[in-house]
């Protein structure tokens, strides 16, 4: 037999492939954002969406503007203490799996408003679970564009397999037994920049104040 066995087994167009792979990637291919924002970086969250960032060319275009049909909360603004309870209340709304990002400086931490805003939650993940946080005031399109890939890059690593049930159990209950779940793989992002501190030479020619030299003491 001049050939291997298994050549010319499979046609063209042919992908051999996992359920688990199929799903996350249906998932990651299809992220509906809710029609959702709360102060300035909201405007940059529609010029994404328009026609020169195109928000749509990575599947998250098909903003709803219900929570029961979306299955990604972009919490863009300033969120105060009024509106928290809001916010609980449409992500409890929206359908299994959800995922939430935190766009903008007054989003992640309170902002401007850490210290005297006595209205604003120092923090949206203190009332909803945040997957993804894109730091900015405000954050420009391409950023939110980087945190959508960071959260694609996420659902790609869920795990939906569980393991085994426990070892004193019958079989029948090892085999259909739902054990512990496996855990999900969070990739290092592959696009982000990231170093090393150690690696890294620190400069300081930008600042206006520079340390003083060694062996140097002020004369003053």
């Amino acid at each position: 037999m001049s050939e291997p066995w298994i050549e010319a087994r499979f046609e063209e167009g042919v992908v051999v492939t996992t359920v688990q792979d199929v799903l996350n990637w249906a998932r990651q291919s299809s992220i509906w954002p809710m029609t959702f924002g709360l102060a300035c970086c909201a405007i940059e969250m529609m010029a994404t969406g328009a026609s020169r960032f195109d928000l749509d060319r990575f599947g998250a275009g098909a903003f709803r503007a219900s929570p029961r049909q979306a299955d990604l909360m972009i919490v863009a603004g300033t969120v105060t203490y009024k509106m928290a309870s809001r916010v609980r209340r449409l992500y409890e709304q929206m359908p299994d799996p959800k995922f939430v990002i935190a766009m903008g400086a007054c989003t992640i931490g309170g902002g401007p408003y850490f210290e005297y805003g006595y209205h604003v939650v120092k923090g949206v993940d203190l009332v909803v679970p945040v997957d993804v946080y894109v730091p900015g005031c405000p954050p420009r399109p391409e950023a939110l564009l980087e945190g959508v890939m960071r959260l694609q890059d996420k659902i790609k690593g869920q795990r939906i397999g569980r393991r085994p049930g426990r070892n004193g159990a019958s079989w029948w209950q090892r085999l259909f037994g739902r054990g512990a779940k496996v855990q999900d793989e969070l990739p290092l992002a592959h696009n982000t920049g990231f170093v090393r501190v150690d690696d890294v030479q620190l400069v300081f020619d930008h600042q206006k104040h520079k340390p003083a030299a060694k062996g140097k003491e002020a004369k003053e």
